[in-house]
């Protein structure tokens, strides 16, 4: 039986149909959000609700275990939930790599994130050696995730088999109203500025497939970045805006400009709570570098390739005007 945290989430939802069109036996976990109506009749799936912060819950949802994914986090850049992303995703992976432990799991495979590594100011590569460096440039969603690996590695340090993957941004079909899939809504509606800054960027289907492969090879105690390549986000939304024949983001966005659409944003938020499109964190990252090598896994996994961004964004595309049309 095969364990998927946050399983009703964007990855999760993709690595549940794998597992289920595998005939694989998924125990599908979720919190506050319900499975949608073609999930909920998967083959072999079960869906159970689960608060992981619960000790006695997750015991119950880990009885007859065998394997587990990790996938549930908390993801936010408001500055209101930095305590509560911080507390959930460290304590949450806490009590899953506790009774892990205490179950004797075959393996688990952790879905940690490229922010979780270190920076560095020289524009040279990053891959998986790089060291964490305390920083205000770190996002609260990063400090959990370096936080949860240590929690992973603690585990391992006592014994549990384990992997840990660090995904760039994760592009596929999904919410278009959240997340990267939002994107593609962005580009629809020719949102016209762009940064600069750079990224690695990776299909959620190949972030699945690694998964599997990961479960199943002699692979442990390691970390592996997944990326299909580092392209600037104005790169990324050229691709798309191609791809729905839209006009791709023409105006470049300086860092003073982002600065002050985020200072309005929270402003309007504090007053009216309506919640803004850009914050301060994601403002930052917009303008921010960051390059990510991704030899360790190809040289892990030589059968392993990855699908080509412009490729995984034409698909996106494709689903988005599709539905558009049924919605029409």
């Amino acid at each position: 039986m095969i364990l998927v945290t946050g399983a009703s989430g964007f990855l999760g939802q993709h690595l549940v149909q794998h597992l289920s069109a595998q005939g694989r036996e998924v125990r599908a976990l979720y919190h506050h959000t319900l499975p949608g109506a073609a999930l909920k009749d998967l083959k072999g799936v079960t869906w159970m609700s689960c608060d992981l912060l619960d000790i006695f819950e997750v015991e119950e949802a880990m009885k007859g275990i065998t394997e587990v994914y990790h996938c549930a986090a908390v993801v936010s850049f408001l500055p209101k939930d930095r305590k509560q992303i911080i507390h959930t995703n460290v304590e949450s992976t806490a009590n899953i790599v506790n009774e892990a432990l205490e179950q004797g799991i075959r393996k688990m495979i952790f879905v940690s994130s490229v922010a979780a590594l270190g920076r560095n100011q020289a524009q040279k590569e990053i891959n998986e050696d790089e060291e964490w460096e305390e920083s205000e440039q770190n996002s609260a969603y990063g400090i959990s995730k370096y936080m949860a690996e240590m929690e992973v590695w603690r585990g391992i340090g006592e014994g549990l088999n384990a992997v840990v993957i660090n995904p760039g941004i994760i592009l596929g079909e999904g919410n278009w109203n959240t997340g990267s899939a939002q994107m593609i809504k962005v580009a629809y509606d020719e949102f016209p500025f762009y940064t600069e800054g750079i990224n690695a960027w990776v299909d959620v289907k190949d972030v699945v497939h690694a998964m599997d492969m990961l479960m199943k090879s002699p692979i442990q105690a390691e970390r592996f970045i997944m990326s299909a390549g580092n392209y600037a986000y104005k790169e990324i939304f050229a691709m798309m805006a191609r791809s729905l024949d839209r006009r791709a983001p023409r105006i470049k966005a300086s860092e003073l400009m982002t600065g002050i659409v985020w200072r309005l944003g929270a402003l309007k938020y504090s007053i009216m709570g309506t919640k803004p499109l850009i914050t301060r964190e994601t403002a930052r990252n917009a303008h921010k570098q960051s390059l990510y090598n991704n030899e360790k896994l190809l040289r892990y996994l030589p059968e392993f390739s990855y699908t080509p961004v412009e490729q995984t964004i034409q698909r996106m595309a494709k689903a988005y005007l599709t539905r558009s049309k049924l919605n029409a």
